[in-house]
């Protein structure tokens, strides 16, 4: 947990010290009420004292008394300022590095673990640092300030004391050893229900469909039941505390007045002197009596501290886990490419981090400016990957890509992006007007009004897009649920093609569209975007037949690379896709 305040800013740690001086003013002005006690109890059982002296005395505590009340307050303040701030700093730390990871720290950690960490964890580890300044801090101040004022006035009451902290101490350490463990598990058990949950929300449709829905109920209630079951067993565990301590409290009151009550009557009454000494004790037994209890509501006070304490820890780990990992893939530090459009694969292989084999083998091609190369094949046989490496979502294996004739890792993201426009297979969009999502991402470069609405009309978007309630200034849902799957990519394209890319990639990005809608699409892009490189990934021949070069993989390779026409006498695989969706017309046509 440590690792975590690093992050907390000096305007943060000034307040932190501030919380302390205050505690510290808070447990001066407590413990100082039982010297005026003791004063007070003197004056009463002493003949000839005047009530002045004991109203002073009081009059003290009262002052004592709001002083400490006063600082509590202030103290609260601050503390929830600081937690607010800190858990506002973490959650901002921990963003702003899941947006710089790529897609294998993603898969790394999954999506519902990430929405957990940034919520759940971060709360947990708020909740500490404000319940923290004002317990954690007071706590031991106060007991060690208590033991102080009581250590050496008198052994047998010592030992009392002593005997009750360690009795709390042990079961306290007994209690942490059984639920730290089981507080690892709720952290990773929340993420189940999170995964479910958001599995079920996105997947309603299809569960509907299916008739799924006492399959997906059994699948929560089993989730949910592994939850509940270890946070009742944690919860039960940590309620032992606070009765056992406010059970050793009061037999520490109990022990001491019996243990006073000892050595008051020990104390022979022979004389004045007797006397005095017996006050003298009394008096020594309610101020020990007063201390005693102020060293364990420092434990009472570490309880709360201990019920969440154990939890925030694995809380932090799991913060500290994504705040401390680096990005495989790391921004460049710039090129200066005197070549437009060029894209050059030389001998690459690339392997899942988590993978036994190759997912790609030697693949070499080059995409030259204005180009249009697709690629075909199987499912599985490496085309999103292959494209991914050339959108640079992750880094080849070994040998080399080469953007505009330079290796395209040593690009700014800045730069690269800004070269490259990328649909992928599943079109994203977000919560917003059509103009936000076409305009997407270009806050630095802005995209002028004409240019994202060519590029609607090149997608094929134009048309619904005018139909839709406010057009161009219409809502469009979170994830595009408002509109169909062929809107969707449409979308997603135009968003790419309003940029004005050197080079852009289409991940299967018309399998949602109508034939009709391909062709046009197709046809806008060799005419109005005649310069610019084309990578295709697709699964239909129709739709990349007329590319200047077509690339066959199968199992990661390359098993054919020319025309549709070439490879229709030289490849076998993109013979049997062809036969598999062509009539016998259209393969004598071609």
């Amino acid at each position: 947990m440590i690792k975590i305040f690093r992050y907390m800013r000096k305007r943060e740690r000034l307040l932190a010290l501030l919380c302390v001086f205050l505690v510290a003013g808070t447990v001066w002005f407590d413990l100082t009420m039982p010297d005026y006690m003791s004063d007070i109890t003197r004056l009463i059982v002493t003949p000839g004292s005047a009530m002045s002296d004991i109203g002073g005395s009081g009059m003290k505590m009262l002052l004592c008394d709001f002083g400490s009340a006063l600082l509590s307050i202030l103290v609260g303040y601050f503390a929830a300022k600081l937690a607010s701030n800190f858990s506002y700093t973490i959650r901002e730390k921990v963003f702003h590095r899941v947006i710089d990871f790529g897609a294998s720290e993603i898969k790394r950690f999954s999506t519902p673990s990430l929405i957990t960490r940034t919520t759940n964890d971060i709360t947990q580890i708020q909740m500490v640092v404000a319940m923290g300044l004002q317990v954690m801090i007071k706590a031991p101040i106060m007991a060690v300030w208590a033991i102080l004022k009581i250590v050496g006035k008198n052994w047998q009451l010592s030992l009392v004391t002593a005997a009750a902290v360690v009795i709390i101490i042990t079961v306290i350490f007994i209690l942490m050893w059984q639920v730290l463990p089981k507080f690892r598990i709720v952290q990773q058990q929340i993420d189940d229900v999170n995964r479910i949950t958001r599995e079920n929300l996105t997947g309603l449709r299809i569960v509907r469909a299916f008739n799924a829905e006492q399959y997906q109920e059994d699948k929560f209630e089993s989730a949910n039941q592994n939850l509940m079951s270890t946070q009742l067993f944690t919860a039960r565990r940590m309620a032992i505390l606070m009765p056992f301590i406010s059970f050793v409290m009061s037999g520490l009151s109990l022990a001491i007045y019996w243990v006073g009550a000892m050595l008051v009557n020990g104390i022979p009454v022979t004389g004045l002197a007797a006397i005095s000494q017996r006050v003298e004790m009394f008096s020594e037994v309610v101020v020990f009596s007063s201390y005693a209890i102020y060293v364990v509501m420092s434990f009472m006070m570490l309880v709360a501290i201990f019920i969440m304490l154990p939890r925030a820890q694995v809380s932090a780990a799991r913060i500290w886990e994504v705040l401390s990992t680096e990005p495989v893939v790391k921004s460049g530090n710039g090129a200066s490419a005197a070549q437009k459009g060029s894209l050059h694969f030389d001998h690459v292989t690339f392997r899942y981090a988590d993978a036994s084999e190759d997912c790609l083998s030697d693949i070499t091609f080059t995409a030259n400016p204005g180009e249009t190369v697709a690629f075909i094949g199987a499912t599985g046989s490496g085309k999103t990957t292959l494209v991914s490496l050339a959108a640079r979502l992750y880094d080849a294996t070994s040998g080399t890509i080469t953007l505009d004739g330079e290796d395209i890792r040593s690009y700014t993201f800045d730069q690269l992006y800004g070269k490259i426009g990328y649909i992928s297979q599943k079109a994203v969009l977000f919560s917003g007007t059509v103009e936000d999502n076409v305009t997407f991402g270009n806050a630095g470069h802005p995209i002028s009004k004409e240019d994202w609405e060519a590029a609607l009309e090149i997608a094929q978007a134009a048309d619904f897009v005018d139909n839709l309630p406010g057009k161009t200034q219409g809502q469009i849902a979170q994830g595009g649920t408002n509109l169909s799957g062929g809107q969707k990519q449409r979308l997603s394209i135009a968003r790419a093609i309003a940029r004005k890319p050197e080079i852009l990639i289409f991940d299967d990005s018309f399998s949602a569209l109508d034939f009709k809608t391909d062709a046009a699409l197709r046809k806008h892009l060799s005419q109005d975007l005649a310069g610019t490189t084309c990578l295709i990934v697709a699964q239909r021949i129709g739709t990349i037949q007329n590319a200047d070069r077509i690339i066959v993989l199968d199992e990661g390779r390359i098993v054919g690379m020319g025309t549709h026409p070439e490879l229709m006498q030289t490849c076998t695989v993109y013979q049997e896709i062809a036969n598999s969706q062509l009539s016998q017309a259209e393969l004598e046509a071609n």
